[in-house]
């Protein structure tokens, strides 16, 4: 790996899970989003969506290695939670006027919203 790029699809449990290859590609997207934010923005909206996006796949990567089915289930609704503030977020960018066209971002961010759900379904029924 090099120039920037990473691997998906690894050796570890969670980053087999679609959920979590797409939350890092949602990461991804998002900082190059608001690497064109304002200057101003570098300590409020900026960061707050880089940290609500990093936030999707670590809590999906943290419930994996937490023992039982009701605690995996915790931390995807942990992600999730993030998610629809991510989602939220990335609406006031545009209201702001910092993001012009959002249908991308939002296109991929209910993408991992109905991955993340499937996966909530899945182990809050075990």
């Amino acid at each position: 790996m090099g120039n920037g790029e990473w691997a998906v699809g690894g050796d570890r449990p969670h980053e087999r899970l679609d959920a979590w290859q797409q939350g890092t590609l949602l990461v991804k997207a998002i900082y190059g989003l608001s690497a064109g934010f304002p200057a101003e923005e570098r300590f409020g909206l900026t960061q707050q969506m880089r940290r609500a996006a990093v936030s999707i796949p670590s809590n999906l990567a943290e419930g994996s290695a937490r023992n039982g089915a009701r605690e995996y289930a915790h931390f995807i609704s942990v992600a999730r939670g993030s998610l629809a503030e991510l989602t939220t977020q990335i609406q006031i960018a545009r209201m702001l006027g910092h993001l012009d066209d959002t249908t991308e971002i939002l296109t991929l961010t209910d993408h991992v919203g109905r991955l993340l759900t499937g996966l909530h379904r899945k182990w809050s029924a075990q």
